[in-house]
């Protein structure tokens, strides 16, 4: 499903250019659906601030619907079930462990933060949306209707970094936009839930499967709620697939089933 809606949501920008149907006019960082719709990325906005630039009020608009969004379903479900380069990196990972490759080089994930800021600054002093100049999302989408040319290195390089340097290098620990959906999707509605941990058998499948599996243990082991409320979470919903026995379930960030009563046995 996932895949499918990333195919999906990159051919709405590229039936317009390959076969003049327009439903999508722009790109990722900013569109107009069926001429009348305003999506505008609010990172590229906020970049566009930082460079002096006053928005157009269609342009704030769209960040706004953009952010109402993923405060409703999670900021980073940008990344798992829209971002083109996710597919990318999903390749990587999953040639790494048919390849059995058990190199992981440790980054830190703050890494993404500060390149976040460093966008911001970059764009402060260069008057520029400095992101936009080595986005692989951009550069991918450009490549597949212009032909990428030397853009070719800058996916290449995230497909090498996460197939033989770091596990899930680029996503979890370096891309800025990740990180700043993640800090939108902290206070996110939709949530992945530990809903029946009670019934965990310690396999590990969740944990394998993760693109962030450091944000699954307090839901999972802790004594408190069964929400994963970290914003590194993708809502991919690839624990609630791998789980044998069904313990994950998505849910609203203030609700997760109770432990069940035990049965009363049959006198």
């Amino acid at each position: 499903m996932r895949r499918c809606s990333q195919v999906a949501a990159l051919l709405v920008f590229l039936a317009g250019p390959a076969a003049g149907l327009w439903i999508v006019r722009g790109n990722f960082a900013s569109s107009q659906v069926l001429g009348v719709l305003p999506l505008t990325d609010p990172f590229i906005l906020l970049q566009s601030l930082a460079a002096g630039v006053q928005p157009a009020a269609l342009a704030a608009l769209g960040a706004v619907l953009i952010l109402a969004l993923y405060a409703l379903v999670g900021g980073r479900a940008y990344c798992s079930w829209v971002c083109p380069v996710n597919i990318v990196t999903d390749t990587a990972f999953w040639l790494r462990e048919k390849l059995g490759i058990t190199r992981d080089r440790k980054l830190d994930r703050r890494t993404r933060l500060w390149i976040l800021a460093g966008a911001c600054l970059a764009s402060l002093v260069t008057g520029t949306v400095a992101w936009e100049f080595v986005n692989p999302v951009s550069i991918l989408q450009r490549g597949l209707i212009f032909g990428l040319g030397a853009g070719w290195t800058v996916i290449l390089a995230v497909f090498l970094l996460d197939l033989v340097v770091t596990r899930r290098g680029w996503c979890s620990h370096l891309c800025p936009v990740g990180a700043f959906y993640g800090i939108v999707g902290r206070a996110s509605v939709v949530r992945v839930a530990a809903a029946r941990r009670e019934d965990c058998t310690n396999c590990g499948a969740c944990f394998n499967v993760c693109p962030e599996p450091h944000v699954i243990a307090p839901a999972l082991r802790g004594k408190g709620t069964r929400v994963v409320l970290a914003g590194d979470c993708t809502n991919c919903g690839s624990c609630i697939d791998a789980c044998p026995v069904d313990l994950f379930e998505l849910t609203k960030r203030w609700e997760a089933r109770p432990q069940a009563l035990a049965p009363v046995p049959a006198l």
